[in-house]
């Protein structure tokens, strides 16, 4: 059923999620996106993976180092790197990292936990 009002998020009030040691999140998710602040320790790897969900990623603290459809492009306080859906990608946190994330669709994996990709050696 269609949300039919507007709905305020406090991100105090959203409780952290720890996905491994190295990495944590919160989100904030709606009908076909979702908003993800991120929180991802310095060495941090996210292993190689592809999703349906096209992804903005926006670094506010820290940087980012992506492999890209095999392209390395380093992301920093500031930028903003778009991701388009099915491209494999991977990222390592060149520093402690704060960063938001845009998904849609939203990541339906992340909600129901089986987003097992982080945890891959």
């Amino acid at each position: 059923m269609a949300q039919t009002s507007a709905q305020l998020h406090r991100w105090d009030e959203i409780a952290l999620e720890k996905v491994t040691e190295m990495l944590s999140r919160k989100s904030v998710t709606g009908e076909r996106e979702m908003l993800v602040q991120i929180y991802v320790k310095r060495g941090c790897m996210v292993p190689i993976h592809a999703h349906e969900s096209e992804q903005m990623t926006y670094v506010l603290q820290g940087a980012l180092r992506f492999l890209v459809g095999g392209e390395e492009i380093t992301v920093r306080e500031g930028e903003v790197l778009h991701i388009p859906s099915w491209l494999p990608h991977q990222a390592e946190a060149l520093d402690d990292t704060f960063e938001m994330d845009i998904f849609s669709p939203i990541r339906q994996d992340w909600l129901d936990g089986t987003d097992t990709y982080f945890h891959k050696k």
